[in-house]
């Protein structure tokens, strides 16, 4: 009999030389306790794949973008359940039993709370609001690391390929089904865009796009804005 993972964790990665190891590395007690682990590559020039390869399941190449990325790894997921978790957040050690107890009732999808590891003496704070402000909306950020069942995921047709904003916009259909776990184990997110860009000036970036969103606004050009932003 074919063996079928309860949960698969897909890893969207874009030049991530300097930390997939280290991450994956991370997820090998999951893994050595039956969880698939996939890594979604966008197009990687700095060793990524080579260096991701020896620690994965499976490691696919897909068109650049977050959700396309996210959506391909799905494609190929073995697992009943699919947890998305950024490149640079680590997840707690027992994440898988976590989950699957999360998911044993009526509830189809979810998140953890997180916590954010930088500099700045106010991430803590941020990292507060950003759980709270999820408990109270509904609303998931790829950052505390979303997961939902196969079969809710499908009947939402997966992200929406957008550039920007993909985890609010599975979340607002994933509401439609019923509301989030929010689990309170936290996973732990890299401050690194705080540290880079300086803690207000992002603090800022992110609250304005989030709003323009909000109000409609062509993620495309958000996408722009981000992008812009993280080059300055």
């Amino acid at each position: 009999m074919k063996f079928t993972p309860a949960l698969s964790i897909i890893v969207p990665a874009l030049n991530e030389a300097d930390g997939i190891e280290a991450q994956l590395c991370a997820l090998a007690p999951l893994r050595a306790r039956g969880v698939d682990i996939i890594v979604a590559d966008g197009g990687s020039n700095d060793g990524t794949v080579a260096l991701a390869q020896p620690h994965a399941d499976r490691v696919v190449a897909a068109p650049r973008g977050r959700a396309r990325q996210m959506n391909a790894g799905a494609a190929v997921a073995r697992g009943e359940t699919l947890l998305f978790l950024h490149a640079d957040t680590r997840l707690p050690p027992d994440a898988d039993r976590l989950v699957g107890k999360a998911l044993a009732g009526d509830a189809v999808w979810g998140r953890f709370d997180v916590a954010i590891e930088g500099r700045h003496p106010l991430l803590p704070l941020i990292a507060r609001l950003m759980n709270l402000r999820s408990r109270l909306t509904g609303i998931a950020t790829g950052d505390q690391a979303m997961f939902v069942s196969r079969a809710a995921f499908a009947a939402c047709g997966g992200f929406p390929a957008i550039p920007l904003m993909e985890d609010i916009a599975l979340s607002r259909a994933l509401k439609r089904l019923g509301r989030p776990v929010c689990l309170r184990p936290c996973v732990r997110t890299s401050g690194r865009r705080w540290d880079q860009w300086g803690f207000w000036r992002t603090v800022l970036l992110m609250w304005r796009l989030r709003l323009a969103y909000f109000f409609g606004a062509d993620p495309a050009r958000l996408a722009r804005d981000y992008g812009h932003a993280a080059k300055t």
